[in-house]
């Protein structure tokens, strides 16, 4: 199924959806690309999800850590979670507008942002476990 067969520009109705500064771009790309852009979307939200319960248990549960840890490293996770639901809203419409412009889809530097964060974060609960 190409591009062209998906959207029938002889068709005089105008398009609603939202966001419009996405939708207004190109051309409707196969049903296919964008779907997977949005289980990308969603994959994003769930490590939000993820992020932002472990704050919460960190925060809420006795961990045996300094209270100043504990409370150090739950603002960390909540900050990571948070940047992960912002980074999920840019990179669906960064790469659905790529798509409707028959562009390269952008790059995803978050991952590797994510990855040092959660390690880090890892290391310092490591290691005042460890110590303390």
């Amino acid at each position: 199924m190409t591009a062209s067969s998906v959207h029938d520009d002889t068709l005089d109705v105008p398009d609603t959806r939202r966001p419009a500064a996405v939708y207004a771009e190109g051309r409707e790309p196969d049903p296919r690309f964008s779907l997977a852009n949005e289980r990308t979307f969603l994959a994003w939200i769930r490590t939000t999800l993820a992020l932002l319960a472990g704050a919460a248990a960190v925060h809420a549960l006795d961990l045996g850590v300094p209270e100043a840890v504990a409370r150090t490293t739950a603002a960390l996770l909540a900050l990571a979670g948070f940047g992960c639901a912002v980074h999920a809203w840019l990179g669906w419409a960064r790469t659905e507008k790529a798509l409707r412009r028959g562009h390269p889809l952008p790059s995803n530097s978050m991952g590797i942002v994510l990855a040092i964060a959660v390690a880090a974060v890892s290391i310092v609960m490591v290691v005042v476990g460890l110590v303390g």
